[in-house]
């Protein structure tokens, strides 16, 4: 009997939470609009891919293998070039950022060029107050002086010392889009959002109303209360999930090479997670505007830049990377992007699943514990 009571209580509890979150507009806000808002940005906001980078061209003379050198960057994608006759007129773009760098052909360029003991000397200046972007003017200006050094030994019959012959393959991203891995990974931070920020605030919120002292008052055990909490906001954060799922797949274009029923599994035990550490928080920030930061700082922020998503886990100090193995987005991400990109790849995506369901039982039991029926603070 007290089995069935407690089933009673649940489902009352669920049903409840339900009805609260359609009518609560942030709730709505947060787990569809949000969502759709930064799938929006990740596909055509941000973008790691450098096209038409704006380059300044001087020419210090005018002879037949300038004139073509200068015609191949021109007719680079990856170039909007600027002409000028002197150095000193690219100065105020380059201070203005209305240039990323700029090109010196000399006058001696045809006639070192043409001597086969000497390159063609040319003179390649970057802005270097980005420096990803200065690498990409300094690596595309060589590839495009390569490609022309290769065109004019075959017009003027020549062979070039130990030539190479390249040719590159890119596996799991084909088209070298950044979209195909910015919005696998913005899902783990949508779901960070939806699992975390969400379940931080709308608890949060109950104790500035009143409305938990009320439940606590009622026979509904602890236990009952944080499953009552959590179930709602795991279908709700799983809904969210399809829908993104699904823009990401059919109107972003973004190749899906996994099973849908495994990134489902996925998404549960990061959420399972994420609404672990957002119960957490609502149980130690009884106010909303604490809990909000508490929920930015503890999770939404360390999942935007230690999760991999953007900056190369690889690349930080070792201590930086030992504290990325105790967030749940690390794995997650990991997860999503293989999932999309290269397939079901099953031992590492079974081996980031433990992690993630560790850290929710952790969170979980943390809640309980610190979640008493009494109405102390």
């Amino acid at each position: 009997m007290e089995t069935g009571g407690k089933w009673r209580r649940l489902k009352a509890l669920f049903i409840k939470e339900s009805y609260q979150i359609i009518r609560d507009p942030s709730s709505i806000l947060i787990s569809v609009v949000l969502p759709l808002l930064l799938l929006f940005i990740y596909a055509y906001g941000v973008s790691l891919d450098l096209d038409h980078l704006r380059l300044g061209v001087v020419s210090e003379e005018s002879t037949y293998d300038s004139n073509t050198f200068v015609e191949s960057l021109q007719n680079s994608r990856y170039f909007d070039l600027k002409y000028a006759h002197h150095v000193d007129a690219f100065v105020e773009d380059i201070t203005a950022g209305t240039l990323r760098g700029f090109v010196v052909i000399p006058s001696y360029f045809t006639q070192f060029y043409k001597r086969p003991d000497h390159d063609a000397p040319i003179l390649v200046v970057a802005d270097g107050s980005e420096p990803n972007t200065a690498n990409f003017v300094q690596n595309y200006v060589r590839g495009a002086f390569g490609i022309w050094q290769q065109q004019q030994a075959m017009n003027y019959g020549r062979s070039i010392q130990n030539p190479v012959n390249i040719q590159s393959r890119f596996w799991y991203n084909e088209e070298l889009e950044s979209r195909n891995f910015l919005i696998p990974g913005s899902l783990g931070i949508i779901m960070t959002l939806i699992g975390t920020l969400l379940t931080a605030l709308v608890v949060s919120r109950e104790w500035e109303r009143g409305t938990m002292e009320a439940l606590m008052s009622t026979p509904v055990s602890v236990p009952e209360i944080i499953a009552g909490k959590m179930l709602p906001y795991f279908v709700l954060g799983m809904l969210s999930m399809v829908m993104c799922l699904f823009f990401a797949i059919v109107v972003y274009h973004v190749p899906f090479r996994g099973s849908l029923l495994l990134m489902l599994v996925v998404s549960g035990f990061f959420l399972f997670s994420a609404l672990g550490v957002g119960l957490f928080i609502s149980t130690k920030a009884k106010n909303q505007f604490v809990a909000a930061q508490a929920a930015i700082v503890a999770s939404f922020l360390p999942a935007f830049i230690l999760s991999g998503f953007i900056f190369e886990i690889a690349s930080m100090p070792l201590w930086i990377q030992l504290v990325t193995y105790i967030l749940p987005a690390r794995y997650f991400v990991s997860c999503v992007q293989t999932l999309f990109l290269v397939g079901n790849v099953w031992s590492l995506i079974f081996f980031n699943l433990i992690p993630m369901f560790a850290v929710g039982v952790l969170f979980l039991w943390l809640t309980l514990r610190n979640t008493k029926k009494s109405l102390e603070n």
